[in-house]
């Protein structure tokens, strides 16, 4: 199944060796192996992982230009994920996103995107100077949750745009739905360009047959995954998957050399090289035991009342072709509390904290690292929760509609390096804004810079501050006031 052998850690290794012969530092980082260290920090976190917090140096070799450990430890990471190219990231799935974008598109490209992408798509957008075409992915109206879009949603925005450049999707979304990957690349491909995947919930699909399939093995041309959200790795430490053929993998070598740290944490690079071996040796049973527990929750929650957790049933819908039942929604509007609401009770009360929150919804991510004891605590606090709820009159919460796309005035770059003024969010009805707007998490954009503010959208963000959601993007961190464009002569 292997070409290589897969119970190596070159990187992990190496450090190791670096550890045990007890090497003198006269290298950063300053602390030196913890010795110039905070006691209270160094003592609660103990010297071993800093023991091994090193520099560039050939025994463990350059993130930027690898020959030795690195380059084996990435090439073990393509081999396990069946894809030709693997790129370590520990500028976290973001900047993974940036450099698949700046890899395949230029000043004035024009890339097809859903709406429902992640804050860091626009970022990369911004970055290259591309042209962003959205497509408005399927909402499940029922829980205020945006699906995924369809093969022919995808289609339809390649016959409006033949000249794009490529197309984006997201997938699995963050509540674990999928589309229909592999006839959305047939699609893509007979355009003759690349499909790219923001795959970062998606890093374990590849290692167990029953989740939905995985980007790379779809035949997805460039994807990347948080190998931390899921899996073993440290926060903040990705992978980046590349096929040869149409995507220019020096290109790609390039454009993440330039995003990253020289100064790169080799504790978050041996966390993913220590990851890749456990999913290929563990990953298929620990991940049937994750979805065995998040089934077991669902449908014990589904039993407690005002609660919904959706699963398989939401394959009827369209927008949803696979489902990943790791992901854990639990709808609580009918309880007469928001998304939010429950969150803050969850972890206040409760000292269980979830993923996020919307309006509706608290998503609870499971993983490798849950168990039964602790998913039964969360069962248990919802129960009690409820039992609260339904002795006491309950407000009734309404779905608010996602606004429509606003109409785009100038690309992102542009309105973002604009000439600008500070005015208020309630006056800027009309106005072209160089700002972002942000329900976050998940950090899917409500408003992108070059686009038109509309009523809709300031009604909408009213709405998200009153019921005490986070809302952010601009530089007033209130979201009272916006930068809009005021330099009329780029019209």
């Amino acid at each position: 199944m292997y070409k290589l052998d897969q119970s190596k850690t070159p990187l992990f290794d190496a450090l190791m060796e670096y550890v045990n012969n007890k090497t003198i530092p006269f290298h950063v980082p300053g602390h030196k192996k913890g010795q110039g260290m905070w006691n209270d920090f160094k003592n609660f976190v103990g010297t071993n992982v800093l023991s091994m917090d090193v520099t560039v140096f050939k025994q463990v070799d350059s993130l930027h230009k690898p020959t030795g450990v690195i380059k084996a430890a990435q090439e073990l990471a393509a081999d396990a994920y069946n894809t030709d190219y693997t790129f370590f990231s520990i500028h976290g799935t973001s900047g993974a996103i940036q450099a698949m974008i700046m890899s395949v598109v230029g000043p004035g490209d024009k890339i097809i995107i859903p709406r429902n992408v992640h804050k860091s798509v626009t970022a990369g957008i911004i970055l290259s100077g591309a042209a962003p075409i959205y497509m408005q992915p399927e909402i499940d109206s029922a829980v205020g949750v945006a699906l995924n879009v369809t093969p022919e949603t995808v289609e339809k925005a390649l016959e409006a745009n033949p000249d794009a450049k490529a197309v984006l999707i997201v997938n699995p979304t963050y509540y674990g739905v999928s589309t229909d990957i592999q006839k959305i690349v047939d699609i893509v491909h007979s355009y003759g360009i690349p499909l790219i995947v923001d795959e970062a919930h998606g890093p374990h699909l590849h290692f167990n047959n029953k989740l939905p399939i995985s980007a790379v093995d779809a035949g997805a041309d460039i994807c990347s995954q948080s190998t931390h959200k899921i899996i073993g790795s440290m926060t903040q430490s990705s992978l980046l998957h590349v096929r040869k053929g149409i995507v220019d993998i020096n290109r790609v070598k390039t454009v993440m050399s330039l995003l990253q740290t020289t100064s790169p944490s080799y504790i978050l690079l041996a966390s993913l090289d220590a990851a890749r071996k456990q999913m290929v040796f563990e990953g298929e049973k620990l991940l049937d035991k994750t979805i065995e527990l998040a089934n077991y929750a669902r449908k014990s929650i589904n039993n407690i009342e005002g609660y919904y957790c959706f699963g398989e049933e939401v394959l009827k819908k369209k927008g949803a072709y696979a489902f990943d039942p790791t992901k854990v929604t639990i709808t609580c509007k009918d309880l007469g509390l928001s998304g939010y609401e429950l969150e803050r009770i969850l972890a206040e009360k409760y000292f269980i904290q979830p993923e996020m929150s919307d309006l509706y919804n608290v998503l609870c991510v499971f993983s490798l690292g849950d168990t039964k004891e602790t998913i039964d605590k969360l069962i248990n606090a919802l129960k009690e929760i409820s039992d609260i709820q339904c002795c006491s009159i309950r407000r009734k919460i309404e779905i608010i509609d996602v606004p429509n796309i606003p109409e785009q005035m100038l690309t992102p770059r542009d309105a973002f390096n604009s000439m600008t003024v500070s005015i208020p969010l309630a006056d800027s009805m009309g106005q072209i804004s160089a700002e972002f707007l942000m329900a976050y998490p998940p950090g899917i954009p409500i408003l992108c810079p070059g686009e038109m503010i509309t009523k809709e959208i300031i009604d909408y963000v009213r709405a998200l501050k009153e019921a005490n959601l986070y809302v952010q993007g601009t530089e007033d961190p209130e979201v009272n006031y916006i930068k809009v464009v005021s330099d009329l002569n780029i019209f």
